[in-house]
């Protein structure tokens, strides 16, 4: 088992600690997500831990869990956090595009459901010292996994100015994306560019202010965009997609929870190409790829209520949706 991984299996009663997030769709996920109290179940994105306890809370004593995330913090309050319940629970440190390495090395072939609660934390949006808010100052890092080696501050200071722009023109979605990659070059060239508040300030003056007077905070597609590429998002994500398919049981489920354009168009499309059948040209007389369709999609995709938006205006982007094994 390689070194980095960090794996508690416990039973014993802990106090929670600070890392706080508020789960997103959470009644919905879980209602699809889980269909066999006693089966094994995967939360791939530990987050806050509130997807998992309450997956925890429909299982029974023989079920099992396993929890994954690359952020150290989320490892240690999952821990304290699901010490109390009923069934067996896995918490491991590690990316979820490794799921499938993780499960064969617990000794696990087969799962009953698998969860991706994608995007970044309330916790880590809250936390300054992370680096992926704009709201908030501190260092330019926002790296889920505080051990990995390229962080914003590489990206923002070491990008030529053309993969800058491409960054966050495809990331972000921005339509500023080539000024705002000229002005941090000339401002970089100045001096480094160290901080989340020294970023907003070169973004803010890239954008022209009629441009600024409408829409989101002039900052949030391109912090989008660093973090994405930070942390390879769009790249794992396709990975796990496919892989956990491949590791579901008959009727078991995958369930993805995504929160920008992005996540959604690479998870919708996915799924659609795992429920095809037949790939053989139209013109083909006859099915030579003898392909049999992978999954169906369970319903449409799901948003969260007016009332949740409400109460947490992070969930306004939030979409689920569910897949079934085949």
């Amino acid at each position: 088992m390689p070194s980095n991984w960090l794996i508690w299996e416990f039973s014993i009663r802990g106090d929670v600690m600070s890392f706080q997030h508020t789960t997103v769709l959470l009644e919905e996920s879980v209602a699809a997500l889980v269909t066999d109290p006693a089966g094994i179940y995967v939360d791939c994105t530990l987050g806050g831990a509130g997807h998992t306890l309450a997956i925890a809370g429909r299982l029974l004593s023989q079920g099992q869990l396993v929890g994954i995330d690359q952020d150290p913090a989320a490892i240690k309050a999952a821990r304290e956090k699901l010490a109390a319940v009923q069934c067996r629970v896995h918490i491991v440190h590690a990316n979820f595009r490794e799921v499938d390495r993780v499960l064969s090395d617990l000794g696990l072939s087969k799962v009953n459901g698998i969860l991706l609660d994608l995007g970044v934390s309330s916790y880590q949006l809250d936390t300054a010292e992370r680096g992926f808010s704009y709201m908030q100052d501190g260092p330019l890092d926002m790296r889920m996994d505080p051990e990995a080696r390229v962080s914003a501050y590489q990206v923002v200071n070491n990008y030529s100015e053309a993969d800058l722009a491409r960054v966050i023109h495809e990331y972000g979605e921005e339509r500023w994306a080539k000024r705002i990659a000229q002005f941090i070059v000339v401002e970089r060239d100045r001096q480094p560019i160290g901080t989340t508040g020294e970023l907003v300030q070169v973004i803010k003056r890239a954008i022209p202010s009629a441009a600024r007077k409408e829409g989101p905070h002039p900052a949030k597609r391109t912090f989008q965009a660093i973090r994405i590429e930070v942390n390879r998002e769009l790249e794992v994500l396709r990975q796990v997609l496919e892989k956990s398919v491949d590791l579901l049981t008959t009727g078991g489920r995958l369930c993805a929870i995504t929160f920008h354009s992005l996540e959604d168009r690479i998870v919708k499309q996915t799924i659609q190409n795992l429920a095809k059948p037949c790939t053989c040209p139209p013109h083909f007389p006859i099915c030579v790829c003898n392909r049999k369709p992978l999954v169906k999609a369970i319903g449409r995709a799901l948003s969260p209520a007016a009332d949740e938006i409400e109460n947490n205006p992070r969930s306004r982007s939030a979409k689920l949706r569910v897949a079934e094994k085949l």
